[in-house]
């Protein structure tokens, strides 16, 4: 009897054109959530990747602007983990930057870096461009070897861009001579110095450009010596402080389990410190994952899938609707269809079964041809966008705007099962009324001959 019913099942939906609005509807709602999701999760991989490799595996880190106190023993304690791959310090400051002989300056951001223990931990030295792969030499300049350099975010210094998105460098760097001023905090953050000497500023050559491909941090960071950086912000007096210490864990640790570890050195320090000076300081420090470190940056982009998510579930209840649509009036032109199967033995549950199995080809049907219209146009995405942008200027995303290469197009498994069986989910709750109404029809009702 089962396979009679898939045969009854297939007869109906070759003979009911309707079928194939159904098919339709599940087929275009499918390809939707396909490349929609497909490039909404390549780009929130791909920034939380760019995060990442920015601040490296864990923090030991502080927002105050005055630091917390270094402690070299306590660096070689971390170092000497087996855990802890490499470690990396860094001062964070603000202030204003300008050239010598203008009449301009702009609000920026510094770091202050060993240029070859950051890269260890973090991707600093792929995001240089002159000195990629190069960290040793990330701050000496090629027109002034004794003068002081610094490495600065793509965008900061205006770099050109093609329509393509590629920054358009020449063949050397160019001669661009900065002044960099900030205000020195104490410990207790107070200004240093007085009067109408408030600042200091320093005077850098820049040396290379970086892009880590976050429009925040290209846009306004200039990376310089961690030296030059504790002499700008204070953090050289009256002890030697700092901004964060980032660490990178060894391949086999879970990112749990190493800040955990890292986290209980940490309390244990705190603890050994007694009553050392400046303990205040340590009040505002935070061992964090890089996620928790950068959430309020990666938190927008996950509200946006989040949203689409909803939008797609209000979808879905469409298609649903429409199969409903389509099953109730099929149910009432086959009718007599019904009555006859009861007539030779066949059960409620049966016949229902059959309606239940029509919907299940409409959902099967309508996933494959989802998953193969979404796989086709994810592999061709790029070479489309290319073609229109040359014919009509046309472009999903202006690469002179966003900070991206190519639109994600990776296919994810996971993702085309999961739309498969939402598609057969949704048709099978789109017709379960109907089917079940169907079944409860009496034969002596729906075969009876009209009298005139």
């Amino acid at each position: 009897m089962t396979m009679f019913q898939w045969k009854l099942a297939i007869r109906y939906f070759l003979h009911r054109p309707t079928s194939w609005l159904a098919v339709g509807a599940v087929a275009l709602c499918g390809f939707i959530v396909i490349v929609v999701l497909t490039v909404m999760s390549g780009l929130s991989s791909d920034f939380k990747k760019r995060n990442h490799n920015f601040v490296g595996d864990c923090l030991i880190a502080t927002d105050s602007l005055v630091g917390f106190p270094r402690d070299s023993k306590f660096i070689e304690c971390l170092e000497s983990q087996s855990f802890i791959e490499a470690v990396s310090e860094s001062i964070f400051g603000v202030g204003l930057v300008t050239q010598s002989g203008v009449d301009w300056n702009i609000g920026v951001q510094f770091m202050g870096i060993d240029p070859v223990r950051h890269s260890a931990v973090t991707n600093f030295a792929d995001t240089l461009y002159y000195r990629k792969g190069l960290p040793e030499k990330a701050f000496i300049s090629v027109h002034n070897p004794d003068q002081e350099g610094c490495a600065v975010g793509i965008d900061l210094i205006g770099m050109p861009r093609t329509s393509s998105g590629d920054y358009e460098h020449s063949e050397n760097p160019p001669l661009i001579q900065l002044v960099l001023s900030s205000f020195p905090l104490t410990a207790k953050g107070a200004l240093v110095r007085g009067g109408t000497d408030l600042a200091s500023s320093k005077t850098l050559y820049v040396v290379d450009d970086s892009h880590t491909g976050l429009p925040q941090v290209d846009g306004s960071m200039i990376y310089l010596p961690i030296q030059t950086a504790r002499l700008l912000t204070g953090m050289d007096s009256p002890i030697e402080r700092i901004s964060a210490i980032h660490i990178k864990f060894k391949p086999f640790v879970s990112l749990d389990r190493g800040t955990g570890q890292v986290r209980a050195l940490w309390n244990d320090y705190i603890r050994t410190r007694g009553d050392s000076p400046y303990d205040n300081l340590l009040k505002s420090v935070r061992v964090q994952t890089w996620l928790e470190n950068r959430r309020s940056r990666i938190a927008a982009i996950e509200k946006e899938q989040n949203m689409l998510i909803l939008l797609f579930l209000m979808l879905g209840i469409i298609t649903v609707f429409i199969v409903f649509v389509i099953f109730y009036m099929l149910v009432g032109h086959k009718s007599r269809d019904i009555g006859i199967l009861q007539s030779v033995g066949m059960s409620r549950l049966k016949i229902a079964v059959v309606f239940l199995n029509f919907s299940a080809l409409i959902g099967i049907l309508g996933a494959l041809l989802a998953a193969a219209g979404g796989c086709a146009f994810l592999y061709y995405i790029n070479p489309i966008e290319d073609w229109l942008f040359k014919q009509f200027r046309f472009q999903l995303w202006d690469r002179t705007l966003y900070a991206i290469g190519e639109i994600p197009h990776q296919i994810q498994i996971s993702l085309l099962a999961s739309v498969a069986c939402s598609a057969v989910a949704a048709c099978l709750l789109g017709a379960f009324f109907p089917a079940v109404g169907a079944s409860r029809k009496e034969a002596v009702q729906v075969l009876r001959v009209s009298q005139v």
